[in-house]
């Protein structure tokens, strides 16, 4: 039976969800909760097609239309994710998914549209973006000293000095503690802040997919972060500490505990998740043992030529990321969330 590409239906979002489950690729920026948080927060319009041979579902590509003043409009899978792109098992699929794509994004419009993908497998054959890898770790119920033993000498030595604090870790459902150090890293970072109904709603709408830990000294949180668990891995997402204990390395702690606990709960692998290559993130992630991996990501140029860099090591930004930096911290919280939409 010939496939068919249609639009995302009322009332299809199990049948949706249930294939991202089963499928060995995908991620929870995959599973309609990431839609309703994107449509609610930022206003984005979605475009999610399936693929289905009779009614059979054979694939699924999570899509937003993003029209802002600083990409134009454009075709993403998916915005704010660092996970997108076509699910499925079959080849046919994919290349009439690709087809349905392009015939959109020429009717739409757009300047382009942008694939992240995970896998080499969910590649549409567009141009390819070098400039992001991501790194994961597999972990098991290992003693401290064997998980120690699997990490870099230097982080190694990190974590030592990190649990000579009495550190502790504790699970919150409030955002007060979290988004006061994620709004304060991203003006030290130079980076609007999103929304905190971001955060809200993405621990509304996942549930127990999303967590939200503390980690406290003394009373007081010295960092927190918020984490996804979706097919035995689990994936610290969005992380911030307090630079007032950055002598105790509260960071090299977090990390610790997580693999530790992500072995010690059945996880099979903790996803330390995408940094740009030759960054100070992508340093920190590669002495924890673990393995890196390219990330594919593509563009279907429409009416731009060449491919888009919005990222902050852009040097175009850098006048900006230097003045963000200097404002006063109440002003970044209240323009950041407004900015932030413009770089999906």
């Amino acid at each position: 039976m010939p496939i068919s590409i249609e639009r995302l239906g009322d009332g299809q979002e199990a049948e949706w969800d249930h294939y991202v489950r089963e499928h060995p690729r995908g991620t929870p920026f995959h599973l309609t909760a990431w839609k309703r948080v994107i449509e609610e927060t930022f206003a984005y319009q979605p475009r999610y097609l399936c693929a289905r041979d009779g009614l059979k579902l054979r694939g699924v590509l999570p899509l937003f239309l993003v029209d802002t003043l600083l990409t134009g409009k454009v075709l993403i899978s998916s915005p704010f994710a660092v996970y997108g792109g076509v699910l499925t098992d079959y080849e046919h699929v994919r290349d009439a998914m690709g087809i349905e794509l392009r015939r959109l994004a020429e009717f739409e419009g757009v300047q382009y549209a942008e694939l992240r993908n995970s896998w080499p497998e969910q590649c549409l054959g567009y141009t390819p973006i070098d400039r992001y890898v991501t790194f994961t770790q597999a972990v098991s119920p290992i003693s401290d000293e064997d998980l120690l033993a699997s990490v870099s000498k230097k982080t190694r030595n990190m974590v030592r000095k990190s649990l000579k604090s009495p550190f502790s870790t504790r699970d919150t459902s409030s955002l007060e503690h979290f988004y006061r150090l994620l709004a304060n890293n991203y003006r030290r970072l130079g980076t609007p802040v999103f929304p905190k109904t971001f955060f809200e709603r993405m621990a509304a709408y996942f549930g127990p997919v999303v967590d939200l830990r503390e980690i406290v000294l003394d009373g007081q949180v010295a960092a927190a972060a918020l984490n996804f668990h979706f097919r035995g891995s689990m994936h610290t997402y969005y992380a911030a500490s307090d630079p007032a204990f950055l002598a105790q390395a509260p960071n090299n702690y977090m990390y610790f505990d997580f693999l530790r606990w992500a072995g010690q709960n059945g996880y099979a692998e903790f996803d330390f998740g995408r940094s740009k290559k030759e960054t100070g993130t992508y340093e920190f992630k590669r002495h924890w043992g673990t393995v890196m991996r390219e990330l594919p990501y593509e563009v279907l140029l429409v009416r731009r030529k060449d491919p888009p860099n919005f990222s902050p090591k852009n040097p175009k930004f850098e006048l900006a990321i230097k003045i963000w930096q200097h404002l006063p911290l109440e002003v970044t919280r209240l323009l950041g969330p407004r900015l932030i939409r413009l770089f999906p």
